[in-house]
């Protein structure tokens, strides 16, 4: 008897869909690299303060690249104007917190929040118009032409520093923390740095939302369908271009949210702050797999691990630890910690 609409031969029973099996084993790469770096660095209380500090850059770190990640997986796009976001969301979040010295300056939190807030508000409405430019300028001419982007959008990222130059020098700018922000928590023998705790918690709000977003609504339905299968989407009947356009907005908001983070995590300031972290950025979405975002927010958090226990127990390789752990892990899964696309 041949099957019909899912049917079987024995009892005409439809099959059962097959149920998901959650790969739960990248996840642990990250207390075993915590515990295999104990023993290593031998002292409990630089252990826990190295591991914190590693997840906090790490919170930094997949803010930045998360948008990119989207881009990349949903527009096939090699988008090294990036860089460009992030170092212009940083420069419009230290032109808004000039006038607000006061309240910077002032030892009240809750003052001290508000300045970051209006200054990160203010970073990504200006990214988010500036990418929507760059897409339709820039990127849009060279859709499915690989080569073409990357020489065009790191163009892109030149000019880009150079009009930095122009509106605002070229000499390094300061970027101080808030002063409620600025010292450690002691807890026993550990000091934790206040920041770094309002890293984390602004790094796992953005994953959590961007978690809710894709998987709870009908935007997030059609970015994850686009992402596997771009065709099926418009076929039924939704404009994929309007998606895009819409991901590479939100795309370069997060870099400008992600740019003012990691200024004031150096405290300093340059023109060159986006193409510093662009190499590294696009390491961490290879390593977590085009397009997924739980991939780029695992990546982040290995990569600063090991550039945090490698720069303290062997400084001359800290410089390519990441280059290592990415070859390390492409050997075990070549598309990725979680791969979406086959790309």
């Amino acid at each position: 008897m041949v099957e019909q609409d899912g049917a079987t031969a024995a009892g005409g029973a439809p099959e059962p869909i097959p149920a998901h099996r959650a790969d739960y084993l990248p996840i642990l790469l990250v207390p075993l690299l915590a515990a295999v770096a104990l023993p290593l660095i031998a002292n409990p209380v630089t252990w826990i303060t190295l591991t914190i500090a590693a997840l906090a850059m790490g919170m930094m770190i997949f803010v930045i690249a998360s948008g990119l990640t989207l881009v990349f997986g949903l527009m096939d796009v090699l988008n090294f104007g990036h860089g460009a976001f992030i170092a212009i969301g940083a420069y419009l979040a230290m032109t808004t917190l000039i006038p607000l010295a006061d309240w910077i300056q002032a030892d009240q939190l809750a003052l001290n929040l508000a300045a970051l807030g209006l200054a990160i508000l203010v970073a990504m409405a200006g990214t988010s118009v500036i990418g929507w430019a760059f897409e339709r300028v820039i990127i849009m001419p060279v859709y499915g032409q690989h080569l073409k982007q990357i020489l065009i959008t790191t163009g892109g990222l030149i000019v880009a520093e150079q009009l930095i130059h122009v509106f605002w020098g070229g000499d390094q700018k300061p970027m101080p923390l808030p002063t409620a922000l600025r010292g450690a928590i002691t807890i026993g023998d550990v000091a934790v740095e206040k920041y770094r705790l309002l890293a984390m918690v602004v790094g796992l709000a953005v994953f959590v939302a961007m978690l809710l977003v894709l998987n709870r609504t009908k935007l997030g339905l059609l970015v994850r369908a686009g992402v596997e299968n771009r065709e099926m989407v418009e076929a039924l009947g939704y404009r994929i271009r309007r998606l895009f356009v819409a991901v590479f907005v939100a795309g370069s908001a997060l870099a400008g949210l992600g740019g003012t983070l990691w200024a004031l995590y150096r405290e300093t300031l340059t023109a060159g702050i986006g193409s510093e972290v662009i190499v590294l950025v696009f390491i961490v979405i290879i390593i977590g797999g085009l397009g997924s975002i739980g991939g780029c927010f695992l990546a982040s958090v290995l990569v600063a691990q090991v550039a945090n226990y490698t720069g303290y127990l062997a400084p001359k390789v800290a410089l390519a630890s990441n280059i290592l752990l990415m070859v390390i892990i492409l050997m075990w899964r070549p598309q990725g910690l979680y791969a979406v696309v086959g790309r």
